[in-house]
């Protein structure tokens, strides 16, 4: 074993910030998520809005990539991204999804499963006018998860668009939202001696049943 995988095998750190009990926790997983992300974003969490999205390929093989969530309410989990990626290729063959969040400055993660749908053309439509001219250039210019030959593709890309559209490129087709509705959601809270929190909601009807399980 090298000496640098045995310094890895030697990190450690005590889980000692907070905890989470049924009793304060919100029997609704949604509120509960709702307050956690609240509380990442008012203690100033690098990116608290990051999220993995895990995806399975058509040949069962599982992938991960970060992406940024842009809405929440009661019919699920909202981001944005090009439907031609690998990701949205993925998702068009088996419309299931996990995502996590990773607060790691509050020693807390929050994971949620369930199946995956498009957002409505309104809906895309709408936060695709709210964003930045160069985000809405960069999706045209950006074929993404193709093989492209060089940065120079998609400098070239960005400025044959920008003349193209100027200042009012329209939402590319192939552009738009996904909503994953959750099934089930899990809530981590680190604790000391490895004895960490976790409480899981799964989906009975239209409650949620709330249980603890072992770390």
């Amino acid at each position: 074993m090298s000496s640098l995988s045995t310094s890895i095998a030697d990190l450690r750190k005590s889980y000692e910030r907070a905890e989470l009990s049924e009793s304060a926790s919100n029997a609704d997983p949604l509120k509960q998520f709702d307050q956690w992300l609240q509380e990442a974003v008012n203690a100033h969490v690098l990116e608290p809005n990051a999220m993995t999205v895990a995806t399975v390929s058509g040949d069962m093989r599982p992938s991960t990539r970060i992406v940024l969530i842009k809405g929440y309410d009661e019919r699920g989990i909202v981001w944005y991204t090009n439907y031609e990626s690998r990701k949205g290729q993925q998702l068009a063959g088996n419309p299931f999804a996990a995502l996590q969040f990773h607060w790691v400055e509050l020693e807390r993660v929050v994971r949620i499963e369930g199946k995956v749908e498009r957002v409505s053309a309104e809906e895309s439509d709408a936060y695709f006018a709210s964003r930045p001219l160069d985000s809405r250039i960069g999706a045209w210019a950006s074929p993404q998860s193709q093989v492209i030959s060089g940065r120079s593709v998609l400098v070239a890309n960005a400025a044959k668009y920008s003349a193209q559209f100027l200042l009012n490129p329209p939402r590319p087709p192939h552009w738009g939202g996904f909503r994953l509705v959750p099934e089930r959601w899990e809530f981590w809270q680190g604790r000391k001696s490895r004895l960490h929190d976790r409480l899981v909601y799964r989906q009975e009807g239209l409650d949620w049943r709330r249980e603890r399980l072992a770390p």
